[in-house]
C-alpha cells in the first residue's frame, strides 16, 4: 500500500507537499503536533497522526508501513540555545528513521549546506545531512533557498518608515529566494517519481524563477503597501541587537548573523556541479501577495 507521511504539515512547505499530494489522488499521512490544528488536512483527506519532534517512539509509529516520509527540522527562533535545539531534533528524527526503516526519506535542507565552514543557522542543515546520511532509508535532500516569505516580516516597518532595512549586502547584488509554497510542491514531484536516482543520497536544488535584489524585494513591497518603499543597509554593527528586538533568542540571532556574514560574500547557493536545480514559479509578488495589509 502506497503512504506518504509528511511531518511539519501545517507549514508552509509541508501544506504546500500535503496538498500537490491529496491533488493527485494519494494516501497521505500528515503528522503535526498540535491536533487542533488536524481538521483541514483531515478534510482533504488525509490520515492524522501526532507526533511531536522530540517523541521517537510517536515519530516512529507516524512512519510506519511509509512508501516515503518526508522531514523538516524544526526551528525555535525564541530558543535559548537554537542550535543545540535543531541539533538535538535532528538526533531524534535519525532514531526515527532508523526505528521505522522507511524506504526513502525526503529531508528539506538549505542552501550552502555543503559548506564546511560556519555557516550559522545553516551549519545545522550540514549536520542533518551528515546524520542523516547513517540512516539505512533512501535519502533525498531537497536543499531549499531563502523564503520569499521571509520579507514579509518587513512589512510593518516599511509601511510606516517607507524604508525596509536589509542585512543582504551590497543592495544590489542579486541572490536566490524560492517560495515555501514552490519548495512543498518540488517534494511533492520528488515524493510522487518514485524512481531509481542511483547512490544516496540524491541532491536537489529548489529556487524561484530567478534571483532578486534587496532593491526589488523593497519595490515588492511597496506595491503590497501601496507606497513607495526603498531599501536602506542595515549597519552590521546593529543586526544582532535588530534581531533580537524583533523577538529572536541570542542565539538564534547570532546565527542569522553568521549566516547573512557569508551570503554576503555570495557564498550560499546552490551547490556547483552536485545534483540538480529546480526552479519555481512564484515571483517575490506573489508570494508576498497574501500579505497584504
Amino acid at each position: 500500500m502506497i503512504m506518504f507521511v509528511i511531518f511539519g504539515a501545517t507549514g508552509k512547505v509541508g501544506k504546500a507537499t500535503v496538498t500537490k499530494l491529496r491533488a493527485e489522488g494519494v494516501p497521505v499521512r500528515a503528522a503535526l503536533r498540535d491536533p487542533a490544528k488536524a481538521a483541514p488536512l483531515a478534510a482533504i483527506g488525509c490520515e492524522i497522526a501526532i507526533a511531536e519532534i522530540g517523541d521517537v517512539d510517536a515519530m516512529a509509529d507516524a512512519m510506519r508501513d511509509a512508501t516515503a516520509v518526508q522531514l523538516i527540522c524544526p526551528i525555535d527562533p525564541r530558543a535559548a540555545d537554537a542550535g543545540g535545539h535543531m541539533l538535538q531534533s535532528i538526533e531524534r528524527m535519525a532514531e526515527a528513521i532508523d526505528a521505522a526503516r522507511p524506504p526513502r526519506v525526503l529531508a528539506i535542507s538549505d542552501y550552502g549546506a555543503h559548506l564546511a565552514i560556519d555557516t550559522g543557522i545553516t551549519s545545522m542543515f550540514r549536520a542533518m545531512e551528515g546524520r542523516f546520511q547513517q540512516c539505512s532509508a533512501g535519502m533525498i535532500f531537497l536543499r531549499s533557498a531563502e523564503h520569499m516569505e521571509n520579507w514579509a516580516r518587513y512589512l510593518k516597518i516599511a509601511g510606516e518608515t517607507g524604508v525596509m532595512p536589509s542585512m543582504h549586502l551590497p543592495l544590489i547584488r542579486p541572490f536566490p529566494t524560492v517560495s515555501a509554497a514552490d519548495i512543498g510542491g518540488m517534494a511533492a514531484e520528488l515524493l510522487l517519481a518514485d524512481e531509481g536516482h542511483g547512490p544516496s543520497p540524491r541532491i536537489v536544488h529548489g529556487e524561484g524563477p530567478r534571483e532578486y535584489t534587496a532593491v526589488e524585494i523593497a519595490v515588492a513591497l511597496g506595491q503590497l503597501l501601496t507606497r513607495s518603499v526603498v531599501a536602506r543597509e542595515l549597519p552590521r554593527a546593529d543586526w544582532q541587537a535588530t534581531l533580537m528586538r524583533a523577538g529572536l533568542s541570542e542565539s538564534y540571532a547570532d546565527l542569522i548573523v553568521r549566516l547573512n556574514d557569508v551570503h554576503n560574500k555570495g557564498m550560499i547557493g546552490a551547490e556547483a556541479g552536485v545534483g540538480e536545480l529546480r526552479h519555481g514559479r512564484t515571483d517575490i509578488s506573489a508570494a508576498l501577495e497574501r500579505f497584504r495589509p
